[in-house]
C-alpha cells in the first residue's frame, strides 16, 4: 500500500536580532542627517555669492543619499561624503588635519632648508689622557676607534690568545692592509726587542700586512727601535700616540717608514 504525503515546505528562518547592525544603521542615519543639514546650511550661505557652487553641493548631497540607499554602495557613499567634507573645508578656508593610524611612521620634520631633519649620531671620542685608565683590551678598542676615525674600513679587534701578534687589523683609506700590535704599558715599562721580533715574524708572512705598527703607551728600547726600522715596522710610542689622538700627528699608515729588507734577524 502506497502512502501519499505532502512534501515538507521550505523552512523560513527568522533573522536574529543584531544589536551591532542596529547601531550601525542608526549611526549611518545620523551621519546622513548631519551631512544634509551641513550641506543645506552651506548651500544657503553660498547661494548669493556662488550659486553654481551651491548647485554642485546639492547635487553631490543628492548623490550621496542615493548611494546610501543601496547597501552595495556604502563605500562609494563614503567617498562622496569625503568630497563634501573637503569642499566644506575649502569654503571655510581651513584644511583638514589628517589623523594618523596606529603603526604609521611619524611625519618627517622639515627644516627651513626643505630637508628632513636627521638625528645626529653621537661619535664616541676620548682624549690622550684616557689611556692611563684603560686596560689592555680597552686600549686595543681605542686604537681600533682611531683607525676608524681616520678613514680605515673593515677594522677588527683580533687580540687575544692565538692572535699571532695582531691586535687590530683593517684596510687603510688607500686600500692597504694595516696590522697593529697594541702594548698597554706603564710609563716605566718599555717595549723590548723580543716583543718586536715576535711581531715581525708574523705581521708580514702570516697576516700579509702592507703596514705593520707597534703602538704603545710607553717607550721602545733602542734595540727594539733598531730591529723595527730594519724590518719596516713602525714604532708609535707615547708621544706619537698622543699626537695621533690629538690630530697633531699622522696615522701610522701615513708615516714614512722604510720597506722591509727581508733579512730581519
Amino acid at each position: 500500500m502506497t502512502i501519499s504525503g505532502r512534501r515538507p515546505g521550505r523552512i523560513r528562518r527568522r533573522t536574529a536580532f543584531s544589536l551591532r547592525q542596529t547601531i550601525l544603521c542608526f549611526g549611518l542615519v545620523a551621519i546622513v542627517l548631519c551631512g544634509a543639514g551641513l550641506t543645506l546650511r552651506l548651500a544657503v550661505r553660498t547661494a548669493d555669492s556662488r550659486p553654481l557652487f551651491a548647485v554642485v553641493i546639492v547635487v553631490v548631497a543628492a548623490g550621496a543619499v542615493a548611494a546610501l540607499r543601496n547597501a552595495r554602495g556604502r563605500r562609494r557613499a563614503a567617498r562622496v561624503t569625503d568630497a563634501v567634507v573637503e569642499a566644506t573645508y575649502e569654503m571655510s578656508g581651513s584644511a583638514p588635519v589628517p589623523e594618523g593610524r596606529p603603526g604609521d611612521p611619524a611625519p618627517a620634520v622639515v627644516t627651513e632648508a626643505g630637508t628632513a631633519a636627521e638625528a645626529e649620531v653621537p661619535v664616541e671620542t676620548f682624549a690622550a689622557t684616557d689611556y692611563a685608565a684603560m686596560d689592555p683590551v680597552e686600549f686595543e678598542q681605542a686604537v681600533a676607534a682611531l683607525c676608524e676615525r681616520d678613514g680605515c674600513r673593515d677594522v677588527h679587534v683580533v687580540g687575544g690568545a692565538g692572535d699571532l701578534g695582531a691586535d687590530v687589523v683593517g684596510i687603510t683609506p688607500d686600500g692597504r692592509r694595516v696590522v697593529i700590535q697594541c702594548k698597554r704599558y706603564g710609563p716605566m715599562n718599555k717595549v723590548g726587542s723580543q716583543d718586536v721580533q715576535r711581531f715581525g715574524g708574523t705581521c708580514f708572512a702570516v697576516h700579509e700586512a702592507h703596514v705593520a705598527a707597534v703602538v704603545t703607551t710607553g717607550e721602545f728600547t733602542q734595540p727594539a727601535a733598531e730591529y723595527a726600522e730594519q724590518c719596516g715596522i713602525l714604532c708609535v710610542d707615547h708621544a706619537g700616540l698622543v699626537a695621533w689622538t690629538d690630530g697633531t700627528g699622522v696615522a701610522p699608515w701615513d708615516a714614512e717608514v722604510s720597506a722591509p729588507s727581508g733579512n730581519c734577524p
